[in-house]
């Protein structure tokens, strides 16, 4: 497999607090790789550095062989934010409207990929109703049938299963699943360890550092434990001792 996405050295700092500390990534085209920790331990940071939303202090990175920001990246990505960009006052078919013009999707495409996303997500009867009537699941959804709208080859997703019912997050799941086979490289970030198992690779985070890296099941092996929770405790807090939140 190639590689989808490189850093080097990545680093961000917001004044004293280094958010992203020397990261190397590498994520292989056609794969879903999570990164995984508790909040504050740089995911979004690092997600957001990605997608161009964030420009890094120290390091380099790129998606496709190009360096991450490009203006030529921005049709081959998807990009669902932990924080709804959806539009309350508009229906659910309005919000994909209005994004699929941002993408300068023809009518045609606009149409055709409006039906298979809402498919997709299990949303096709709801198309008519007002974003703000909308369950909090059925939120998400609409953001991710956004986020896959204009077909992109690359996914990004911020922590899509907080807050969501645990039906719901199978559900989600599953979905990840179906855009790995049709050939899709999926980057997704959980503070939700029992999710990892789901992920081809994982990185796991603290305090902004990749502290390990592998299959769920290498990571598990590497700390000796019986699953990823107590996997991140030993290998976070090697000496038992649990220096922040």
């Amino acid at each position: 497999m190639t590689n989808t996405i490189e850093t080097k050295g990545l680093t961000k700092r917001f004044g004293d607090l280094v958010a992203v500390d020397d990261l190397d990534l590498s994520i292989e085209s056609g794969e879903v790789y999570g990164l995984l920790g508790p909040n504050g331990a740089g995911k979004t940071t690092v997600i957001r550095l990605l997608v161009g939303l964030s420009r890094p202090n120290e390091g380099s990175m790129t998606i496709f062989d190009r360096p991450a920001g490009h203006e030529d990246l921005s049709q081959r990505m998807g990009y669902m934010p932990q924080e709804e960009a959806l539009y309350d006052m508009l229906t659910v078919d309005e919000n994909l409207d209005l994004y699929g013009r941002l993408f300068a999707l023809s009518p045609e495409d606009l149409e055709r990929r409006k039906n298979e996303t809402l498919n997709f997500v299990a949303l096709e009867g709801r198309r008519r109703d007002l974003v703000y009537t909308l369950s909090g699941g059925m939120r998400h959804r609409v953001s991710l049938a956004i986020a896959l709208l204009h077909e992109p080859e690359i996914l990004f997703l911020d922590e899509p299963t907080v807050g969501v019912d645990p039906e719901l997050r199978v559900s989600f799941w599953e979905n990840f699943g179906k855009l790995k086979t049709s050939g899709k490289t999926v980057v997704i970030t959980t503070h939700y360890m029992d999710e990892a198992r789901n992920c081809d690779r994982i990185g796991l985070m603290h305090h902004g550092k990749l502290i390990a890296e592998g299959t769920p099941k290498e990571v598990i092996a590497m700390a000796g434990a019986s699953d990823l929770e107590e996997a991140f405790l030993k290998i976070a807090y090697p000496k038992g001792r649990r220096d922040g939140p």
